[in-house]
């Protein structure tokens, strides 16, 4: 009990003055201690930690410098690249389009030779002719191009057309 009682009359106001001034005290004699430590030559566990983490961001910034510069170098590759893709896909597409107007015209030629030699055709063949022709038309026009020979063969396609559809329908076309 008198314990207890002791424990009542303690100044705890003093206690915490005296907790602080302590601590104080320890931060104060810390660094003194760690120059000490350090004129000496010695290292401790602590300074070893610091200067391997030290060590680490060091290593790691000289990585990150050196990945930017591949991570840039591979940018630029890949800008190259694009740019060669982007000049073949225009390359191609310029060739599909002229092989597209190739056709179409051969095909449009092909039938007004065909009726300039005396073959008849049905009128499933004649709107066919035509509508390839508008599409013709069209490629051409998207593509700032001239139209030829075309032109004066559909003129004679739709003259053979408007004869076809004067003429008696008891005539079998091929």
């Amino acid at each position: 009990m008198e314990a207890i009682t002791e424990l009542i009359n303690v100044d705890f106001s003093s206690v915490f003055a005296a907790v602080f001034i302590i601590l104080v005290g320890l931060k104060a004699i810390v660094p003194l201690l760690e120059w000490a430590v350090e004129k000496l030559g010695l290292e401790t566990k602590w300074m070893r930690r610091r200067r391997e983490e030290h060590t680490l961001l060091v290593r790691t910034s000289q990585n990150l410098d050196a990945l930017q510069k591949t991570h840039a170098q591979d940018m630029q590759k890949s800008d190259l690249h694009d740019k060669a893709l982007q000049a073949d896909v225009k390359k191609l597409a310029a060739m599909f389009i002229d092989k597209q107007i190739d056709d179409m015209r051969y095909e449009i030629l092909n039938f007004s030779a065909s009726l300039s030699a005396g073959h008849t055709y049905h009128r499933e063949a004649f709107d066919h002719i035509m509508k390839l022709y508008h599409k013709y038309e069209k490629i051409l026009s998207e593509h700032n191009l001239e139209n030829g020979l075309v032109e004066e063969s559909i003129k004679y396609i739709q003259e053979k057309y408007r004869e076809s559809l004067n003429s008696s329908p008891k005539k079998e076309a091929i």
